[in-house]
């Protein structure tokens, strides 16, 4: 069976990603699954509510995932734990009641979770690599 090369890189790119690289990838994909939800449901079209389900819950398997990789060790844990509770309750009564107001409301929580994510990356990297040196 032939390999895809598409396939392979993809592969290849996820095993050498940094931690902070996989984490902004998956809020990236939490991201772009609450928007996409978030423009369906605001068309108020019945036939995209299976395309709505689905996508609410990509977003909510990727928040349960970094529920799990939580380390309790560290105070932020638990603020992190009740924070993707709080995005998860907030998808599932965006769903029930056919509201994108409350994706609208987390959308943003989200991306500035990331970003934060993203610096703390850049600064542990760099004062990694200026520590070698």
């Amino acid at each position: 069976m032939a390999i895809n090369p598409y396939e392979a890189y993809q592969k290849k790119s996820v095993m050498t990603m940094t931690p902070g690289e996989m984490l902004s990838k998956l809020y990236d994909k939490v991201i772009k699954e609450l928007s996409a939800a978030k423009i369906d449901l605001d068309k108020k079209d019945l036939h995209l509510y299976a395309k709505i389900d689905d996508s609410l819950q990509k977003a909510q398997t990727v928040l349960k995932y970094l529920k799990t990789t939580l380390d309790f060790k560290y105070d932020i844990a638990k603020n992190l734990d009740m924070l993707y509770d709080y995005f998860i309750s907030q998808i599932m009564q965006a769903y029930v009641h056919k509201d994108s107001a409350p994706l609208e409301e987390i959308i943003p929580m989200i991306s500035e979770l990331q970003r934060t994510y993203e610096k703390a990356d850049k600064l542990s990297r760099g004062s990694s690599v200026s520590g070698q040196a």
